[in-house]
């Protein structure tokens, strides 16, 4: 019974609940005489055990590098563990931008965007730089268009102020000798 009452008091299962001192736990009566014996340290709560990571860190190590990926160890799919989807937004998305932005700069034609953007649908471009060096061999890239540059004006710098500031005698001075109009 006094196991039961110390569990409650340590908040703790009656399993994790040790007597060291089993006469003095069978004295007690009241609860107030079970604290005590906590307090003593004759009536002692166990740790509870935990699931040790040590094992799973190492594993963790290895697989950074690059063990542990073999067919035995994979759960989904090619497609789950990285999406053509995904690897298909990577490459068509930068695609897009760098052709809208030559098309913005006046460096290609509409006619030759809407001819490249089809091919890009395609999947006839690798990378930026193949898409770029189709352009140049081919001779469909002009010139980039020159920025016109706007008049920026300066901020001019305040002249240093030769005049000293005057002192809190003058202030006082020059208030009393200007009286104050009434409103």
């Amino acid at each position: 019974m006094t196991k039961k009452i110390a569990a409650g008091i340590m908040k703790c299962g009656v399993s994790r609940v040790r007597i060291k001192d089993t006469t003095a736990a069978e004295e007690a009566l009241t609860r107030n005489d079970i604290r005590d014996l906590i307090n003593n340290k004759k009536i002692i709560k166990i740790q509870k055990k935990g699931s040790s990571k040590f094992r799973w860190k190492k594993k963790l190590e290895q697989k950074k590098k690059g063990r542990m990926r073999g067919f035995g160890s994979r759960k989904g799919t090619r497609n789950a563990r990285a999406p053509e989807k995904k690897s298909w937004m990577e490459t068509v998305r930068p695609l897009r931008r760098l052709l809208k932005n030559l098309r913005e700069n006046e460096q290609i034609t509409p006619k030759v965007y809407s001819k490249i953007y089809m091919r890009i649908k395609g999947g006839a471009f690798r990378s930026k730089s193949h898409l770029m060096l189709y352009l140049k061999e081919h001779e469909l890239l002009k010139a980039p268009k020159p920025k016109i540059k706007k008049d920026v004006k300066k901020p001019v710098k305040k002249e240093a102020k030769t005049e000293k500031k005057p002192l809190k005698k003058e202030k006082k001075e020059s208030k009393k000798e200007k009286p104050k109009a009434k409103k």
